[in-house]
């Protein structure tokens, strides 16, 4: 994963890491990068093949909308290590940042994973986004039932965080158990059958 330009390798793992929990845009990183998007491309699946990030697959349903986003979004799996990479040496840098709600899912999505490993259980993880911007970063698919989930890095929300949560209701799967995991202390209702939940429940 060398280049002609001796440190392009460390700049791409830099600007890799601070996207981790977004869309992946190949061209956006080798712009950054200063090479062009084949590489980037190659590097990402080293690290990728590495077991250092992975990708998150779009949901695509025929029966609920007609346009998809088509790209992965990008998860580091070790989030110490995308805030080293991303040069966040601190908590209250990173809490003072703009990557306090990509490391926050970061690191949902990855306990959320994890624990379906741990527990040798398989599912589909994918994500929602479509033309009209409704999105919901994690929807867990198993023995023919969604569950949907946002993570959030704030505290207090209300049914307008969930509203993408309806555009499944024309899915061809039953929605399952649905919620916001957060950084709230104590579960508390959003609408019926979603709750808000502590990050601490994973």
């Amino acid at each position: 994963m060398q280049s002609s330009g001796g440190w392009d390798i460390n700049h791409f793992t830099g600007s890799a890491a601070s996207l981790t929990g977004q869309e992946l845009v190949y061209d956006m990183i080798a712009n950054a990068v200063g090479v062009d998007v084949k590489t980037v491309q190659s590097w990402i699946g080293v690290l990728a093949a590495g077991g250092v990030i992975h990708l998150l697959q779009p949901y695509s349903a025929g029966s609920t909308v007609k346009r998809i986003v088509k790209r992965p979004k990008i998860y580091f799996c070790d989030t110490g290590l995308a805030c080293h990479l991303a040069k966040v040496t601190d908590a209250a840098t990173l809490r003072a940042g703009y990557l306090k709600g990509p490391m926050t899912k970061t690191f949902i999505v990855n306990e959320i994973m994890k624990s379906y490993r741990n527990n040798r259980e398989e599912a589909g993880f994918y994500y929602y986004r479509d033309s009209s911007m409704n999105e919901i970063d994690l929807m867990i698919l198993r023995n023919g039932m969604l569950s949907l989930i946002e993570c959030r890095s704030g505290m207090t929300f209300d049914a307008s965080d969930v509203k993408a949560f309806g555009r499944m209701e024309k899915s061809d799967y039953t929605v399952g158990p649905s919620c916001i995991i957060c950084l709230t202390e104590r579960p508390y209702p959003i609408t019926k059958g979603v709750y808000a939940l502590p990050i601490t429940s994973i």
